[in-house]
């Protein structure tokens, strides 16, 4: 495996920061500006995002996992914070599963730990497919529309664009190989009442992709775990709402500290 390209930010506690799909390491702006003073901020570009890799066949979640440990490695260090939205919190289990003694907290955003139905693996298969076929640039439009709140889309328009942006300058054949790596995920639920480390559940009322209802259920299963629901952000919470979100991530940081 080649290095994953990385963004970082600031000193402390290592903090890496897991973008969703498909999307890259600028998903997490706010956060590398944002708690530089509290954190050594850590975003990668998975494999086959953004600038690193590329990746032409299905890439698993575990294989995500990995590429991140092999990350921590390069960059001398043994814990860190694992934080992740949507995909991003995906990998961010399977990374608790892997390497449970390298986590020093864990951080799930808008995101499920349940395996997708059947329904949603044909969807998944759908999107790859269309991605290779009609490129990016024309599912760019189509693949934002459910990701910002009515609220955010009124409030903050540009974010529109700037979404539109980061999803049409992705590789057609890395969307296509974790779209189908999500597919094949396991069911994770049963891993969280193992999972002792500070955790953080962040969800947006608004979120048309995953309910709150899917958080809730997993900050009730996992030990030491804090639910926020941020009113009137969607799906990409961190950036929706960037001030609400960095604020909890310091209070979590906080708890770890």
């Amino acid at each position: 495996m080649k290095k994953l390209y990385h963004a970082e930010a600031g000193h402390g506690m290592p903090l890496v920061l897991i973008h969703g799909f498909p999307l890259d390491h600028t998903l997490w702006h706010h956060q590398l500006a944002g708690l530089r003073d509290v954190a050594r901020v850590i975003a990668p570009d998975l494999r086959g995002f953004g600038k690193s890799p590329e990746a032409r066949r299905a890439v698993t979640m575990e294989q995500h996992a990995c590429d991140v440990a092999h990350l921590l490695d390069r960059l001398g260090l043994e814990r860190a914070v694992i934080g992740g939205l949507s995909m991003g919190g995906y990998v961010a289990l399977a990374f608790a599963e892997l390497f449970p003694e390298r986590m020093a907290g864990l951080i799930l955003c808008n995101t499920r730990a349940v395996a997708d139905a059947d329904s949603a693996k044909k969807t998944r298969e759908t999107v790859a497919r269309r991605a290779l076929q009609e490129g990016m640039t024309a599912l760019a439009p189509i693949l934002v529309q459910p990701l910002l709140s009515d609220r955010t889309r009124k409030a903050q328009p540009g974010l529109i664009g700037f979404m539109e942006a980061m999803i049409g300058r992705q590789d057609p054949a890395g969307v296509a190989a974790s779209s189908r790596g999500m597919a094949a995920r396991p069911d994770r639920m049963g891993l969280l009442h193992g999972i002792k480390v500070p955790s953080l559940v962040v969800t947006g009322s608004g979120d048309r992709l995953m309910a709150p209802a899917e958080s809730e259920a997993m900050a009730a299963r996992l030990p030491n775990a804090k639910l926020v629901v941020i009113p009137g952000a969607g799906h990409l919470s961190n950036l929706e709402m960037p001030e609400a979100f960095n604020k909890e991530v310091r209070e979590l940081l906080g708890r770890i500290g």
